[in-house]
């Protein structure tokens, strides 16, 4: 129990750095360029673990796992990681961490639609108590510039690519380990983002100095690495209580923004994130009271 509580910390802790590692990177280099290489990075590094160091040599894609990797990895890194990158821009890294936090309100609701299934009224609360607490903890920062409607919405139209990307995910029966899908589809999304990064993106305000290289390794190694090492042991043990430990999440975003960033934090923030966090789990009463 002690083992599993330690390690929902960590994880909640390291998941919930990203947006202020994501912070620091575009401060040194154009969004889509920090995007780019740590999508070609850490794809390409756990492409070459599986296939060297653990010796998957017969399992590559096979034909219509292909483009089943190829939509996954646009889905899921190139339009969600692009968008998110994007409006870190333009939108504070407390509220960054916020939004990933919603990404179970979409998911029900994408599976719901996908599913021909009604929604019933705790779910459709539980969304609305979401999208209003973002709204309320969202509102002081668009009056002190420390967020913008532009920026949100590119956030939540990431938030709706990755969760569609995972109600793809678990209707496709795949017949690749974890490791190579996520390999793959990271790899792939760094791919399909390269030609709209040459295209569009400053090179000449990019400096790739100690602090773009210390941002790309954090988001590589503790987050898109150790992290969901973590996540994958702790729903391996209760996918239900693993769910939990997201509603952390916030918490710690607002906390590293505050110390790190200097972001402020108002009542708004408290309510904001309360209501979020009391959305989510109203919306999932259901598997937690089963549980």
């Amino acid at each position: 129990m002690i083992r599993q509580v330690i390690t929902g910390l960590l994880f909640a802790f390291l998941w919930a750095s990203a947006a202020v590692a994501t912070k620091y990177g575009i401060h040194s280099a154009d969004p889509l360029i920090l995007a780019n290489v740590r999508f070609l990075l850490a794809g390409g590094g756990m492409l070459l673990y599986f296939y060297l160091i653990q010796r998957g040599n017969n399992a590559l894609p096979k034909g219509k796992e292909w483009l089943q990797l190829g939509i996954f990895g646009c889905l899921n890194t190139t339009i969600y990681l692009s968008c998110f990158v994007i409006s870190m821009k333009t939108v504070s890294a407390g509220i960054g961490s916020l939004s990933t936090a919603t990404s179970p309100l979409f998911i029900m609701m994408i599976s719901a639609i996908w599913l021909k299934r009604q929604l019933r009224w705790y779910e459709i609360t539980g969304m609305l108590l979401g999208l209003c607490g973002v709204a309320l903890a969202t509102y002081p920062l668009l009056l002190d510039s420390h967020a913008t409607l532009g920026g949100i919405l590119i956030l939540m139209g990431g938030m709706l690519s990755v969760s569609i990307a995972t109600v793809y995910y678990a209707r496709v029966k795949w017949t690749l380990s974890n490791l190579a899908i996520n390999g793959w589809q990271v790899f792939i999304g760094g791919l399909l983002l390269l030609p709209v990064t040459c295209l569009t993106s400053n090179f000449s305000a990019t400096h790739f100095d100690l602090q773009f290289w210390l941002s790309v390794s954090w988001l590589i190694i503790p987050v898109s690495v150790i992290a969901l090492q973590l996540w994958f042991y702790l729903v391996n043990k209760d996918a239900v209580r693993a769910s939990l430990w997201l509603f952390l999440c916030p918490v710690f975003g607002f906390l590293f923004s505050w110390v790190l960033l200097h972001e402020p934090i108002t009542w708004h923030t408290f309510a904001g994130t309360f209501l979020v966090i009391g959305g989510l789990y109203l919306a999932q009463r259901e598997k937690f009271v089963r549980n």
